[in-house]
């Protein structure tokens, strides 16, 4: 049978033998029937585990059971009293068995009527999930505890919490064949562009896959140049990050199973801040500002340029220096590029051994190999001290990037900067950099240029780009993705109400 091309019977005995065939071999559907009234009879089915039984049996079994006895009338209708009788708020009514089906899929609870050809539908979602807690991969020192859950609505409602107005507006849809995963278009009304908005939502509604079990199944179909190595969408786990980008005129996309919620469009500099920047005073946001690009650099180019000098241009380091590392790299056997590589991929297996195994163990490891396997290393004339000293300083730099798709992005970028400058030297590096400033400036989030604010300049967005001004100052939301509403500061007691003073 098609279940979404037949209609509910009004026998009530049929209607049980369709459903339970529909569900057979599946364990945890339960059946429960009940008398109605005494010529009446229903037929209640749930999935276990995924509804609250306290709500049942609160709110449907004994209002159901206790309240409609009390008129046993046969002719009478236990359609509007059963409406009346059960205190849940999410009701509905249907004939269709495709979407009672999938009502009882996603924590519904279908109850069948003896002569009725409707079904009632009561949504009583619940089960073992995680509470909310403070997020694991975006700690601060100063800012909010709280992260989003594997629950879609708990996550809407954080944010509701933090954005009180109607503007706020949430768009539901169901991805997935087999799945069936819910979905959530966040953004607010009059500040983000409708262009944007349109777009976003025909991506979403364009793919077609049997199941969607993360945001990243999203991310990678809905980007925009998959292509590229850099992240074209921001992913959070922290409402008041995905509030503020809100704020600023993007969308916001919530997958029911994961707590880490999609962001669009995204700019290379929305990568490059974090939460903090904007809950510290200006002075020390942009100290730390200033020292995560410098590091950020010193990820991506720092074991090139020791190959490329070391190898072709020794006369750059000073005398002392150069004898220096010249004896510690004497007995060495390999060349620097191949020194370089050793350690590289050494620390990047030890990084992920330590994120893979228990948290114990894993900080073990790490101390183990970066201690002892390196001083081992050293001694035994494989790898010179001077390039554990490089690979340490590029791990390092690369932890203060606060989004961790960017910095994997900067790990991956390291390897042909190194093969470059093993080969052609300075010269080397200078191509990759060139190649990589080209790319950015011709990548795009959906439709917004990677590097808006730097290419195309935007004065405005630089009060935000390489140091950000003082919150009173940044009058105007960010260009990239505001539709009409760009103000967003209104009367100010450094500026006042109409001030046009600048940066």
């Amino acid at each position: 049978m098609k279940k979404n091309e037949e209609k509910v019977s009004r026998n009530l005995a049929e209607n049980s033998k369709t459903v339970k065939k529909i569900f057979q071999d599946c364990s945890d559907v339960i059946y429960r029937e009940i008398q109605l009234t005494e010529h009446i009879r229903g037929l209640l089915v749930y999935i276990e585990g995924i509804i609250k039984v306290e709500d049942v049996q609160e709110h449907i079994l004994r209002p159901l059971i206790l309240g409609l006895t009390q008129n046993p009338d046969p002719g009478e209708e236990i359609y509007p009293l059963s409406l009346t009788r059960v205190s849940l708020s999410q009701t509905q009514v249907s004939n269709d068995w495709g979407t009672v089906i999938n009502a009882v899929l996603t924590a519904n609870v279908a109850i069948f009527v003896e002569r009725m050809d409707e079904v009632l539908l009561f949504s009583v979602k619940g089960g073992s999930r995680r509470s909310v807690e403070e997020p694991q991969t975006e700690a601060v020192i100063r800012g909010p505890r709280e992260g989003f859950t594997e629950l879609l609505r708990i996550n809407t409602a954080l944010i509701r919490f933090k954005i009180k107005t109607e503007q706020l507006k949430l768009i539901d849809l169901v991805i997935g064949k087999m799945t069936k995963t819910d979905v959530a278009l966040a953004y607010i009304e009059g500040i983000a562009e409708e262009k944007l908005i349109a777009d976003v939502k025909d991506r979403l509604e364009s793919i077609d896959i049997d199941g969607i079990l993360e945001s990243g199944y999203i991310e990678e179909w809905i980007e925009d140049n998959p292509s590229s190595p850099f992240p074209q969408m921001q992913y959070s786990e922290r409402p008041d990050t995905v509030a503020a980008q809100l704020l600023e005129g993007r969308v916001a996309i919530f997958v029911d199973g994961t707590p880490f919620v999609l962001i669009a469009p995204v700019t290379l500099w929305q990568l490059l801040q974090a939460s903090e920047d904007y809950y510290e005073r200006f002075f020390i946001s942009n100290m730390i500002r200033w020292i995560r690009i410098f590091f950020l650099f010193l990820a991506l180019f720092l074991p090139g340029l020791y190959i490329a000098v070391t190898t072709y241009h020794q006369d750059m380091l000073p005398s002392t220096l150069i004898l220096s590392i010249a004896a510690a790299r004497e007995a060495i056997p390999f060349p620097a590029l191949v020194e370089a590589f050793i350690m590289e991929i050494s620390f990047e297996a030890l990084r992920e051994a330590g994120i893979r195994l228990p948290k114990t163990v894993g900080q073990a490891v790490s101390i183990l190999g970066a201690l002892v396997i390196g001083q081992a290393a050293v001694q035994a004339g494989i790898v010179s001290a001077p390039m554990v000293i490089v690979v340490s300083l590029t791990g390092i730099a690369s932890f203060t990037i606060p989004r961790f798709s960017l910095a994997v992005t900067v790990r991956m970028l390291r390897f042909p900067i190194m093969v470059l400058a093993g080969v052609f030297g300075l010269f080397g590096i200078v191509i990759g950099a060139i190649w990589i400033v080209v790319h950015l400036t011709q990548l795009k989030s959906f439709g917004v240029p990677y590097m808006t604010g730097v290419s195309p300049y935007k004065a405005e967005d630089m009060k935000d780009i390489f140091s950000r001004v003082p919150i009173w100052k940044m009058k105007n939301r960010p260009s990239d993705s505001t539709g009409k509403n760009v103000r967003r500061i209104g009367k100010s007691r450094h500026l006042g109400s109409d001030s046009n003073e600048g940066w």
